[in-house]
């Protein structure tokens, strides 16, 4: 495929944080503080996805505990995860689950699972979207004018362990 229709196909930002078509590295000063999506809505910038995950890998490491932690963009797309070294492999999939529903609901995912117990308003709404989770650990991202740009999701522990980790990793939003 030539350059041309990588970058349609992609998006600059992915282009550009690939940095390997212009050889030009791209300073965070340059980025914007929140990225237009393709909608034209706000999204996080990796370097906000970044301070993310690492705020709530040491919120992890200062609870002792391995974590698998994934960020979402405000499309509910894989932005950055990290799996702390011993983290449990089956809760990779959990924490990007966990993440994107947090996105797609806009609501910490233990509000949703409140909500999705038999005789609930949402009961097996985890069975939508390519199956959601429902428990705590997910919560969506807010920008400083409150508008969603995406979700942390984490997943390793208790789920009171979990949550108090994607807490703090969505304080880290800068």
């Amino acid at each position: 495929m030539i350059r041309s229709q990588f970058i349609t196909r992609t998006g600059l930002a992915t282009v550009l944080a690939l940095g390997t078509w212009t050889g030009v590295p791209v300073r965070a000063a340059d980025a914007p503080t929140t990225a237009p999506s393709a909608a034209g809505a706000k999204d996080i910038t990796l370097e906000q996805a970044h301070a993310i995950v690492m705020a709530a890998a040491k919120k992890a490491t200062e609870i002792n505990t391995k974590m698998d932690i994934a960020v979402v963009d405000a499309g509910g797309n894989l932005k950055a995860f990290v799996r702390q070294d011993g983290a449990w492999l089956g809760s990779i999939d959990i924490s990007i689950k966990k993440a994107k529903t947090a996105r797609y609901f806009d609501m910490p995912t233990g509000e949703i699972g409140k909500l999705s117990q038999p005789g609930g308003p949402l009961y097996q709404i985890e069975v939508s979207n390519g199956g959601l989770i429902t428990f705590p650990g997910g919560v969506p991202l807010k920008s400083s004018d409150g508008t969603v740009v995406g979700a942390i999701g984490v997943s390793g522990s208790t789920v009171e362990n979990d949550h108090a980790v994607a807490t703090a990793g969505a304080a880290a939003l800068k």
